[in-house]
């Protein structure tokens, strides 16, 4: 006799063979709901608080909705590089300058503060304004990005109104002079009013004037003297050079970490950039300055910036860190052209001129005004002479601890010229194309 395999009807009317499935038991469900973000705060966490002793807050008054937790959620994954805000109507998370903290702006409702979450971020602590992007050294400007006078950290050197370049005479010829012209003075009056012979004093005039003709000649070329002799100076090459030598080394440029940028034309990926204001004072005009003569130009207003930098060898294409910033003495000899030129005829302000004035507190007064500006862009061909230095396979270029000579020219009739820091010169016109980088 065979054996019935057994089968059942399902729901919709259909046989099948086997027996029914047995229901299974449903396992109960949990409800789960999203944890609160606490902040750091035990008071907030439960559990933690309890074992701590410390009293919990009432999550029906503290608990906040899910999506706000969302959202800061997603202000909090952001970088803590600068303040972060949120408005309703835009719907778009923007940054303020003006304000330190981070805030969100909802509909019918006041400011509501975020909870600190213990991050540890660069930057000043306080209240204050905290820059939208900081890097290190980077220029760093209050308010509007873009706008204003721009302020670097110590990382950019700024220099002074003028190079320093003067010669330099030993003390003891000096003495031995002023001693000699003394006592040819004294025997020379004495003559002429004993002997009634005045040689004594012509020979003594014979002697002064060439003298003073020598000094007033090195005044007035000891500047052109000097970027001759710079001119002149052989170029080393950087692969055998040895440390501690003095070298001229004339090569491409690019910038270092921090790039400069000029104030007024705003010339971007600089290495040094300049800005002086000069006016024209008549027999009765106000001075620049109080050494300023009249019937002259003198400077009311500079400012010169330089950053550690690279130049590129062209004999052996080697590249050199120059260490310009960090306050370095630097000597640059750069030409800057005439941007801006006020005249009586010509007393028309441009509003950028107004706006580069109001931003560093200058009067606009009726006076003769010429703005020059003057710059070294990524891309130039510059010289630069100074020590070389070598540490951990770096090459690096430094300002020599003592001043620079160039020695007599005698076919020129000049002192020896001194001159401190490092020399830097760019025969490029600013106008011109420089080489991509």
């Amino acid at each position: 006799m065979g054996t019935r395999i057994p089968s059942h009807q399902l729901s919709s009317g259909l046989y099948v063979s086997g027996r029914p499935e047995q229901p299974k038991e449903r396992l109960p469900t949990m409800s789960s709901r999203s944890v609160p973000y606490t902040g750091g705060d035990p008071k907030k966490s439960g559990e933690l608080g309890k074992m701590l002793d410390i009293p919990g807050l009432d999550p029906k008054s503290s608990h906040p909705s899910s999506s706000s937790q969302h959202n800061s959620g997603q202000a909090r994954s952001r970088p803590n590089s600068g303040p972060i805000g949120r408005n309703s109507g835009s719907g778009q998370i923007g940054r303020n300058s003006g304000s330190g903290n981070m805030s969100r702006k909802s509909t019918g409702s006041g400011p509501i503060a975020l909870q600190p979450t213990g991050l540890i971020t660069s930057g000043p602590v306080g209240s204050g304004p905290i820059n939208v992007s900081r890097r290190s050294g980077q220029l760093e400007q209050p308010g509007s990005v873009g706008a204003g006078k721009a302020v670097y950290g110590s990382a950019v050197t700024s220099l002074g109104d003028e190079v320093k370049v003067g010669f330099r005479v030993s003390r003891s010829v000096v003495w031995i002079f002023m001693v000699v012209v003394a006592m040819c003075l004294l025997v020379g009056v004495f003559l002429m009013v004993a002997v009634k012979k005045p040689v004594i004093l012509f020979a003594l005039g014979g002697i002064i004037v060439p003298v003073v003709v020598l000094i007033t000649w090195n005044c007035v070329w000891g500047r052109k003297g000097l970027l001759g002799f710079v001119k002149r100076y052989p170029d080393a090459e950087l692969r055998g050079a040895t440390d501690g030598q003095y070298v001229k080394v004339t090569g491409v440029v690019t910038c270092g970490s921090i790039p400069l940028e000029s104030s007024y034309q705003r010339v971007s990926r600089c290495v040094y950039v300049s800005t002086e204001l000069y006016e024209y004072k008549g027999w009765g005009g106000k001075s620049a300055n109080p050494k300023h003569r009249c019937l002259t130009w003198g400077s009311r207003y500079s400012e010169k910036y330089v950053a550690d930098f690279y130049i590129s060898d062209f004999q052996t294409g080697l590249r050199a860190l120059v260490k310009a910033g960090y306050g370095a003495k630097v000597a640059p000899f750069v030409e800057p052209t005439t941007v801006v030129d006020v005249t009586k005829e010509n007393r028309e302000l441009s509003p950028n001129f107004l706006g580069w004035l109001a931003d560093r507190k200058l009067s606009t007064d009726d006076r003769i005004m010429r703005l020059k500006e003057g710059y070294i862009k990524e891309g130039s061909t510059v010289s630069v002479m100074g020590i070389v230095r070598r540490h951990e396979n770096v090459l690096m270029i430094v300002p020599p601890t003592e001043p620079a000579s160039t020695g007599c020219q005698w076919s020129r009739c000049l002192l020896p010229t001194n001159v401190e820091g490092l020399i830097m010169t760019c025969e490029d016109n600013q106008n011109a194309d420089v080489i991509a980088v």
